[in-house]
């Protein structure tokens, strides 16, 4: 394998850990204003501070699996390439506006929105702020993330042979049922935290973590060509 493709193939493991390290104590860090409706009258800012540290940290890790990969990936198809970075940007974006969302509460709390008989409004407008971090969840982690991580990614690596192509199956299976769970969930028919969420998400949690661990232990499969394969540098004389 060129080692220029086992550094990217290293890095875009470590991004795919840090996506776990982040996301889930962000997660449980945001419980307390995802939870309680009168967060923004008496709750605790410090948890929900270090969870939006943390789900930055999880945008940044999200980025970086796509644009250490992207150099590997065009090699196979140039444009599902480009629509997996276009789908990993998209994603983080949702994420980003979902931080957003739960630091203004924190702002409406931390400013005593809730003080001189406005407790009712304070609490209503802040709901809708957690109501919006719902929704970009659902639509970014909860759909994007199936079709860009999971079949635009798994198929690509299937058909270029980078990693075994039995985990690349699982992939492109695991991608779609966390689209379809999400819409599931859009149309309203079971609730975004439930069991039958839950199952829908497993094996994308099993793919990604395969992805984590594999590239950063082992590499892309040294007997694919498109691993092996030397970067191109494009001249003046091939344009």
């Amino acid at each position: 394998m060129h080692p220029y493709d086992r550094r990217r193939s290293l890095a875009a493991g470590v991004f795919f850990l840090l996506t776990f390290a982040t996301s889930i104590p962000g997660a449980l860090l945001y419980g307390p204003i995802l939870t309680d409706p009168h967060y923004v009258v008496a709750g605790p800012t410090a948890p929900v501070l270090a969870g939006a540290l943390l789900e930055i940290a999880l945008v940044i890790a999200n980025l970086g699996t796509a644009l250490v990969l992207y150099p590997v990936l065009r090699r196979t198809s140039p444009s599902l390439a480009l629509a997996y970075v276009v789908a990993r940007v998209m994603e983080s974006a949702l994420i980003a506006v979902g931080i957003l969302s739960l630091l203004a509460v924190v702002t409406l709390r931390e400013n005593g929105a809730a003080s001189g008989g406005t407790e009712a409004a304070a609490v209503v407008v802040a709901q809708a702020l957690v109501a919006l971090h719902g929704w970009t969840f659902l639509l970014g982690p909860g759909f994007v993330v199936g079709l860009g991580n999971g079949l635009i990614l798994g198929w690509m690596l299937f058909r270029a042979g980078l990693v075994p192509r039995g985990w690349a199956v699982l992939g492109m299976i695991a991608g779609p049922l966390v689209s379809l769970s999400g819409v599931a969930v859009l149309l309203g028919a079971y609730d975004q935290v439930s069991p039958w969420s839950a199952v829908a998400t497993l094996p994308e949690f099993v793919w990604e973590a395969f992805l984590g661990i594999y590239l950063s232990v082992r590499g892309f499969r040294a007997g694919s060509p498109d691993a092996t394969r030397a970067p191109t540098t494009v001249t003046a004389a091939t344009r």
